[in-house]
């Protein structure tokens, strides 16, 4: 288990506790869930932790880190992601799952906001079954699932492997990384940029849900939304993406 918190202080702003946990085999979706952190530290007051699950946390079949359990219990939205292995979510990660029986038969994490990403070498990978079996879990967990809240990308002819939201997922954030590319590459920078657009909404709804901060449902055309992902790739760097999830 390795615990990094990534939270910015903000003096006057209510604070609201995100975590991301989730397991990553060769590296990629590690990246993935820093950059989801990245996003949901933007917003005042939040207190982002990046929780990795690991292969050696597990024993016998079992995880158990009481650590980590007792931080998910103190947390206000809890994201959670694993790369698709074999068409469902990776063997750590669901002892991981598994693990929080305890949370189930207490309703410990009951109308904790919930969110979702995974990584797959193929294009589709049938990474939709993975985010269907993160948000079963939440739902059977009481919490309350918040998905992608971006516009398609790379769904017409002047689209790229760089656009927002690139492989049209809203259940939960999904991403791609060639196979023989290490996490240096992982994803496309239009998954990176998705991944923290989606940890800046779940913070942002999570202090909305939390601490009654007034939030402001942003919206965007298809047209807009294509024009941001040109905007982007003419762009060296992405800050304007981060406004508005």
């Amino acid at each position: 288990m390795t615990v990094n918190d990534v939270d910015r202080a903000y003096d006057d702003a209510p604070t609201v506790a995100v975590t991301v946990v989730h397991h990553s085999v060769h590296g990629h979706t590690r990246v993935l869930a820093e950059h989801l952190a990245d996003g949901a530290r933007l917003v005042p007051g939040a207190r982002v932790h990046l929780v990795e699950i690991r292969a050696e946390d597990v024993v016998a079949g079992r995880w158990h880190d009481a650590e980590v359990l007792a931080l998910l219990d103190r947390s206000d939205a809890i994201v959670l992601g694993c790369p698709t292995l074999m068409g469902s979510v990776s063997a750590v990660f669901k002892a991981f799952m598994e693990a929080a029986f305890t949370a189930f038969t207490t309703q410990a994490w009951k109308d904790k906001l919930a969110g979702g990403f995974t990584m797959s070498a193929s294009q589709s990978g049938d990474k939709l079954t993975v985010l269907e079996q993160l948000a079963v879990f939440a739902a059977q967990l009481g919490m309350q699932w918040v998905g992608v809240g971006d516009m398609p990308g790379n769904n017409w002819s002047g689209g790229s492997r760089d656009d927002v939201n690139r492989l049209g997922s809203w259940l939960g954030l999904m991403s791609q990384s060639h196979a023989d590319r290490g996490p240096k590459d992982a994803g496309s920078r239009g998954d990176l940029i998705t991944a923290e657009r989606y940890g800046e909404r779940i913070a942002r709804l999570a202090q909305r849900w939390v601490n009654a901060v007034p939030y402001d449902t942003p919206r965007m055309t298809e047209h807009e939304a294509r024009a941001l992902s040109a905007s982007l790739r003419a762009a060296d760097g992405a800050p304007a993406a981060l406004s508005g999830a």
